[in-house]
């Protein structure tokens, strides 16, 4: 063991001094935060010029209440109204087919953003037509729809006798405020996107960590292989004491990262009063993470120790990632019904198993009999990974020339 914790410290100091280390400590923090917050703030960004739209209305009764009510309700910063509607044409006369060539000339020649049509049948069927050269403009596009559709049901209400406002008032939408349950029946206020975004954060940690890790491992391998370095090492040390201290080098510089990730988490936390994850599901997920990412360093060096090229280098990583994006594609599944058979089966998967927990145990915990199986298996799959590994790592550091075949590792791994 001393000589698996000498290069342990070996792979650990010199990796924590390489550049590329360093930028994606501080790198990565500020691209998942970047990931999460960037695109809402893009998103929500008021304009800061009016935007003229167009409208055609065959029904002659829609044009005006519309156009007032879009001036009046969203404004820019300045006080200037945020859309400037033109009445392109209103009247039951209106040829929609004639005006709307001469409409899409002016939405081509950029002088309005885009247009609306209210056929004659607007108050029968509720459909409108809307013609831009940019149709991804949702914000315009709801405000639109919700404004016309606030009208047409205001025309309809008088129709039948009835006060728009007093409908009004009696419709107020319903404030739906959630809270979670615990085994205990202790209560706790929940939100949604605090839950799903400190589970994408724990996903998107787990990702970057393995994917730049497992990088440099099966690099690391590559380069000593080459370099006829392996050789020298194994000289000295057996092959297990050396993957084994490779494998905890690694894993000590993750936990490095994670523990810099978990000191900005917190002040970000602190700072702005937002509790993402409680601690106590905090420190379980942390005993996942930490199996999970020794079962994927073992896949790793088993991946890697027969590998002789850098192709071969980048592809065996390629495939390995796609391991990793599985849990994302299966997360709204899981999020929606945490207790499902489907997400239970999905969490005995040991490869997926530390993100599954991610998503159930934050929303509604499993049971602690789920927990401790899940535990067991997790850590008894990167045992056994470890072990294959070892067995693949002994020959394939010392193997040149051809890559090995599947039914050839296994044989290493059954008779090395």
């Amino acid at each position: 063991m001393n000589k698996a914790l000498t290069v342990a410290r070996w792979e650990y100091l010199e990796k924590i001094k390489s550049k590329a280390f360093l930028i994606s400590l501080f790198l990565m923090p500020i691209i998942m935060i970047g990931m999460g917050v960037i695109p809402s703030l893009l998103a929500t960004r008021p304009d800061t010029e009016s935007r003229i739209v167009g409208i055609v209305d065959q029904t002659g009764e829609l044009a005006q209440p519309v156009s007032e009510r879009l001036s009046e309700r969203y404004r820019l910063t300045n006080g200037k109204p945020n859309y400037v509607v033109r009445v392109l044409a209103s009247g039951r006369n209106v040829d929609v087919a004639q005006q709307t060539k001469a409409a899409d000339q002016m939405v081509t020649a950029k002088e309005i953003e885009g247009y609306a049509i209210l056929r004659g049948t607007a108050f029968h069927d509720s459909t409108v037509e809307y013609r831009s050269r940019n149709v991804a403009n949702f914000s315009l596009m709801e405000r639109f729809t919700r404004v016309i559709t606030e009208v047409i049901t205001e025309k309809k209400l008088r129709e039948q006798g009835f006060d728009p406002q007093l409908v009004r008032r009696l419709t107020v939408p319903i404030e739906l405020k959630t809270t979670r349950l615990k085994e205990g029946g202790e209560t706790e206020e929940a939100d949604f996107g605090k839950v799903f975004f400190g589970a994408y954060i724990f996903m998107m940690m787990m990702f970057f960590l393995v994917v730049t890790s497992g990088q440099l491992l099966v690099r690391s391998l590559l380069e000593e292989k080459s370099n006829r370095v392996a050789e020298v090492l194994m000289s000295s040390c057996s092959a297990n004491e050396l993957m084994v201290g490779k494998i905890l080098g690694l894993s000590g510089l993750g936990l490095t990262q994670i523990a810099l990730w978990g000191v900005i988490g917190l002040a970000i936390s602190l700072q702005f009063a937002i509790t993402l994850i409680s601690l106590s599901n905090a420190l379980l997920l942390l005993v996942y993470f930490v199996f999970g990412y020794l079962l994927y360093a073992a896949i790793f060096v088993g991946a890697g120790a027969p590998l002789t090229t850098e192709q071969e280098a980048q592809q065996i990583t390629s495939y390995l990632v796609l391991i990793l994006i599985m849990p994302i594609v299966l997360a709204f599944p899981v999020i929606q019904n945490p207790d499902s058979t489907l997400a239970k089966v999905l969490t005995f998967i040991p490869i997926i198993t530390p993100t599954m927990m991610a998503l159930r145990i934050p929303i509604q915990t499993p049971s602690v009999l789920e927990i401790l199986l899940s535990l067991v298996l997790l850590a008894a799959s990167a045992a056994g990974a470890m072990w294959a590994a070892g067995k693949i790592f002994r020959i394939g550091m010392l193997t040149y020339g051809k890559r090995p075949s599947l039914r050839e590792l296994v044989r290493w791994v059954r008779t090395a």
